[in-house]
């Protein structure tokens, strides 16, 4: 059973820079998502908690999952307060819980929460995909956000694990 990670999809990351491809990241997430849920997996969206008067303010709009998501009342919610999503919360314990064979990773932004996600989902010993056309970002003072986004996936698949890591696109997993 697969369980998909969405990182961090919140009204907060529209403010700043645009984002890269950000409504086809979106779109893809939502189609990988329906293909979990109809192989009975399950998707859990990691939604960041920010401190006070930041954009991710528990209970602020920019706290709030983004809208275009398209979201099943089966779905896992897990907040987090650091960019490592199993640091300090329960993540860990509710992936062991569902028997998670794969852990697939999405989400926002490449370089530091979906990094970090991926990073520690391997430390964690889970067998890890990460979806190279599902990670989004804005473009950097020193790289333009589709060279971060290619950097992180070739580095991603080089990572050396005791399970397996792979990047692979939406249609890769989906087929």
């Amino acid at each position: 059973m697969d369980a998909l990670l969405v990182v961090d999809m919140q009204a907060g990351l529209l403010k700043g820079d645009p984002k890269h491809d950000l409504a086809g990241v979106v779109g893809r997430i939502n189609q990988l998502a329906a293909d979990v849920r109809r192989r009975s997996g399950r998707v859990i969206f990691i939604q960041h908690n920010g401190v006070k008067g930041d954009d991710f303010e528990p209970e602020t709009p920019g706290w709030a999952l983004l809208p275009e998501l398209r979201r099943d009342a089966s779905d896992l919610v897990a907040h987090k307060s650091l960019n490592d999503p199993f640091a300090g919360t329960d993540l860990q314990a509710r992936l062991q819980a569902l028997a998670a064979n794969r852990v697939l990773i999405a989400g926002w932004a490449t370089d530091f929460c979906v990094d970090a996600t991926v990073r520690s989902a391997v430390a964690h010993d889970h067998h890890v995909v990460a979806v190279a056309d599902g990670h989004t970002l804005s473009d950097r003072p020193h790289l333009e956000a589709i060279q971060v986004i290619r950097h992180h996936n070739w580095v991603w698949s080089e990572l050396i694990t005791r399970r397996s890591i792979r990047v692979a696109t939406t249609d890769e997993l989906m087929s």
